[in-house]
């Protein structure tokens, strides 16, 4: 086998969806820190890891359904829901805690299976569909709330909130680093992850082959609607309150920063590593952009800026591998390269004729 070339390494190195992301989280950490020394502090790495703890569960939900084909734009308002349901069950019902949470969990997966049904029974799109549910749920937790935050919650849960494990670190990010490695390791190397990447590739070519694809696509949806709801319940621990506020916007910055990490909005292309290094990017983007005193408003140019240019880069990563495998020689025959003589095909051809 011929030595491979440079430019066959460098384009193999391309190929590697997380490289640019890292690369670019390490140019945005090296700036920042350039700029502003307060940026390394242990106070400012500890709140970046903790708000990416709580995005990133839903984010590793999103990333999964991506890969199958599908979106959510609802999850924000999942979390929402979820956190106040939980509130009000354990403190206006009075129910024990761990009843409270797995009803809180159970409202976000009876989400997920409505919008999965919608989409994949009904044929509705998921933007329609999702968007819709966007605003049930908003509505929803005005209606459970009447505006107001759910409050006093029993001690437990601002026992929860505030535990620190390590580094400052609580249950929160405790719970999205093994689910992060769960998760990454069923979509890389498990039949189930390679399912979902056949399910988002070719959905047609998927049922072809016998996999139940309208199983996997609402299952996704189900997933990231219960994982929406667990990260809406530790924000509700942290906060030792069900405020109305929880999951605004988190739909927009979760797809944002998944796009960046390479997963592809149109299914089949994506990784777990991928789309946690795109959050992290973001998050350390606009850490870095308060610390350096830009305004607010900035920011979120600034979050679509880099949006688009990932995309496009993406698109540029995949174009310049493409051409390199076509550029890369083929091998020789592997009878050539040993030696031998070519098979002699005269005598089938002569009894074929």
């Amino acid at each position: 086998m011929p030595p491979r070339t440079a430019a066959a390494r460098t384009f193999s190195l391309f190929a590697v969806s997380e490289v640019g992301v890292l690369c670019a989280l390490v140019l945005a950490v090296a700036l920042f820190s350039a700029l502003e020394p307060a940026f390394l502090a242990e106070r400012n790495l500890r709140a970046i890891l903790i708000i990416v703890s709580f995005v990133g569960i839903i984010a590793i939900g999103q990333i999964v359904l991506l890969v199958c084909g599908e979106f959510d734009l609802s999850v924000g308002s999942v979390a929402g829901l979820a956190a106040v349901v939980a509130g009000k069950t354990m403190t206006a019902m009075a129910l024990p805690v761990p009843v409270a949470l797995m009803c809180g969990v159970l409202v976000g997966g009876l989400v997920g299976l409505i919008n999965g049904l919608v989409v994949v029974r009904l044929h509705i799109p998921a933007f329609i569909q999702t968007l819709g549910m966007l605003f049930i749920g908003q509505g929803l937790i005005q209606v459970v709330t009447l505006g107001y935050p759910v409050y006093p919650l029993p001690p437990v849960i601002g026992e929860i909130g505030q535990a620190s494990i390590f580094f400052g670190l609580g249950w929160s990010f405790v719970f999205f680093a093994v689910l992060a490695l769960v998760a990454d390791f069923v979509l890389r190397r498990t039949s189930l992850g390679r399912n979902c990447y056949a399910v988002g590739g070719n959905v047609e070519v998927a049922r072809l082959v016998g996999i139940d694809t309208t199983r996997y696509k609402i299952g996704a949806f189900v997933f990231v609607g219960m994982l929406a709801a667990i990260a809406g319940m530790f924000v509700m621990a942290d906060l030792a309150s069900g405020t109305t506020s929880i999951g605004n916007g988190w739909e927009l910055i979760v797809i944002a920063s998944v796009v960046v990490g390479g997963v592809s909005l149109f299914g089949g292309t994506g990784s777990i590593a991928g789309g946690l290094l795109g959050m992290l990017l973001l998050q350390v983007v606009q850490s870095g952009l308060v610390i350096s005193g830009v305004s607010a408003n900035w920011q979120q140019i600034a979050v679509g800026v880099i949006m688009v240019a990932a995309v496009g880069l993406d698109v540029l990563r995949r174009r310049m591998f493409v051409e390199g495998a076509r550029a890369e020689p083929a091998p020789p025959p592997a009878a050539a390269t040993l030696g031998q003589a070519p098979p002699d095909t005269s005598r089938a051809d002569s009894r074929s004729s």
